[in-house]
């Protein structure tokens, strides 16, 4: 399935995925496959989800995270969507053999 990849400036991180879009902050980051695929992982999750639901999950185990580690950074690489598509973002053939609802796999105590 391909989804738009769309150049917004003003985007606060370098690259975001919103159903059914990839966003992504310098043009020039519509070649970084790296990038690409990570938002792309993020895609599937929204899909599996429902979209909505994705978004919901996300701010509360981000919210959770920060409780726990008191620090942005350290809460936002632990929501279990980011741990992911962080962990796979760098295999281009992840999306083809993934299992549906893989995320679950990457919920921790």
């Amino acid at each position: 399935m391909k989804f738009p990849i769309v150049h917004l400036p003003f985007l606060p991180a370098a690259g975001m995925a919103i159903f059914p879009f990839v966003l992504i902050k310098f043009a020039a980051l519509k070649k970084d496959k790296q990038i690409i695929n990570h938002e792309l992982i993020h895609l599937r999750q929204q899909i599996e989800l429902l979209v909505i639901p994705f978004f919901i999950l996300y701010l509360l185990n981000y919210l959770i995270n920060l409780i726990r580690y008191r620090n942005h950074d350290q809460a936002y690489r632990n929501i279990v969507f980011e741990r992911e598509a962080y962990q796979n973002d760098s295999n281009h053939l992840y999306l083809k053999n993934r299992k549906f609802s893989a995320w679950i796999s990457y919920i921790h105590p």
